[in-house]
């Protein structure tokens, strides 16, 4: 007989992975974004039944697309007993075991750190005798943990304490040959560091995550030391996911024209260009703001955006905009007020632009005359490493924040160009001469620029 089947669907925008399991009759499905197409595409495709879904917390990066996926499917929901939701689940508690078809169970284990009601489930392989794998969600990671002070300060401290105990739980119950599938870690703001790492087993763990190795006053201390902000919708995920969310609704939003983009602006409502940086550099609606959309795009622009602030989608193809409109709805910005393809051309009658340069350019300049220097990444970025003389202002800050930039050319930088050409937008449309920087950070150094590190 042929061993489980565990599908990864990775949403890479946010960091985090959903998972799809199977024997080639029966699946379910552990944690599912928003946008449940990508599961049912999955279902079609291995040609089999779907008959639990499982959350092992309620999400405060994503809204989940669990309820909707159970729903349309008719498969059980299935949701810790404890979290306060206002829809029908089938409640699990810790240590609950559920059958799924005649080959795998699951056991849930409550594992409370990320929240306090967080569940992660063992896998096992009746027909093989064996636990096959550790569906972890936030609770132990990839080299890492879940952070624990999403919930607030009041309760960072016990959690943190709790998510060390947690991850020797896990530890101690599944064999190191296990494999380790969390939801989070991929670049997600839910982990509490960030690893390279994208497969594991728990006996992997046991060598090299600092959760393992370390006692729990020393991880606790060296954990909460290096934790940044977090973004600031998190706050809006929680509540969305506690109310059981529909399926977005994907549909193109309405067209606009140069004359209703103006009107939009004027308006004060947000007009985001998804292109590439450099092409928004070049070209562009004056007023309009850039998020190219790459990996950061839902993440970065979804912290910035007041909510309820109506949004109009620029892209080069509707493919683009559809795109885009699929990462937002991940988290909860569904519906954009309006939409437009095509080039500059087609969306004003008279573009605006700025230049852009490398590290190397900066420290030319900054040999002849002065220029602002504004490096928009965060906090801890910017106290471990930066530019002697360099304003630093995280991008999440700014909009509230520009009137701290002192008058003057704008140099702003980030780590690789994604921010720094955002907050160049930003102040171009407050009418600043700006430069963005495109280049790598650690480029900074090779062209000459003074640093000043966190240990000087």
């Amino acid at each position: 007989m042929s061993d489980l089947t565990i599908l990864p669907v990775d949403t890479k925008s946010l960091g985090d992975r959903s998972y799809l399991v199977h024997d080639g009759e029966v699946a379910f499905v552990v944690d599912p974004q928003r946008d449940i197409d990508r599961v049912q595409h999955l279902l079609e495709q291995e040609g089999v039944r779907l008959t639990h879904v499982l959350e092992t917390h309620i999400h405060n990066d994503y809204v989940t697309g669990g309820y909707a996926l159970a729903r349309e499917t008719g498969a059980a929901y299935l949701v810790n007993a404890a979290d306060p939701v206002s829809f029908d689940r089938v409640p699990v508690e810790d240590r609950q075991v559920v059958a799924v078809g005649d080959r795998m169970r699951l056991t849930a284990v409550a594992t409370p750190g990320h929240t306090w009601t967080h569940l992660s489930y063992l896998l096992a392989d009746d027909t093989a005798g064996r636990t096959l794998a550790v569906l972890s969600g936030g609770s132990l990671l990839h080299g890492s943990t879940g952070r624990p002070d999403l919930l607030g300060p009041d309760h960072t401290d016990a959690l943190v304490r709790r998510q060390h105990a947690s991850a020797h739980l896990l530890a101690d119950l599944a064999p190191g040959s296990a494999r380790l599938l969390p939801t989070h870690g991929f670049g997600s703001f839910c982990s509490a560091t960030q690893s390279d790492v994208t497969a594991s087993t728990i006996g992997d763990e046991r060598l090299a995550n600092p959760v393992l190795r370390e006692d729990v006053e020393t991880w606790v201390a060296g954990l909460l030391a290096g934790l940044d902000a977090w973004p600031a919708y998190y706050a809006r995920m929680a509540p969305a996911n506690l109310a059981g969310p529909d399926a977005p609704d994907l549909t193109p939003p309405r067209h606009a024209d140069a004359d209703q983009i103006r009107r939009a602006l004027h308006a004060g409502e947000w007009v985001v260009d998804l292109r590439h940086r450099t092409a928004f550099a070049a070209g562009h609606v004056p007023g309009s703001l850039s998020f190219g959309l790459e990996d950061s795009f839902a993440t970065y622009l979804g912290w910035l955006i007041p909510a309820g602030t109506p949004l109009t989608l620029l892209g080069e193809t509707p493919e683009q905009v559809a795109l885009a409109q699929r990462e937002l709805s991940r988290i909860g910005l569904d519906r954009p007020a309006a939409q437009a393809t095509g080039g500059p051309q087609d969306w004003t009658t008279e573009p605006s632009s700025f230049p852009v340069a490398r590290f190397a350019d900066l420290e030319s300049v900054r040999r002849h005359r002065d220029v602002v220097v504004l490096d928009v990444r965060l906090a801890g970025e910017h106290a471990e490493r930066r530019l002697d003389g360099a304003l630093g202002i995280p991008l999440h800050e700014l909009p509230g924040r520009l009137d701290e930039v002192p008058d003057g050319e704008v140099w702003v930088h980030c780590g690789a160009g994604y921010r720094a050409a955002t907050a160049g937008s930003l102040l171009a449309a407050r009418g600043r001469s700006v430069v963005v920087v495109d280049d790598e950070f650690d480029r900074a150094a090779d062209a000459g620029l003074p640093l000043v590190e966190a240990s000087a």
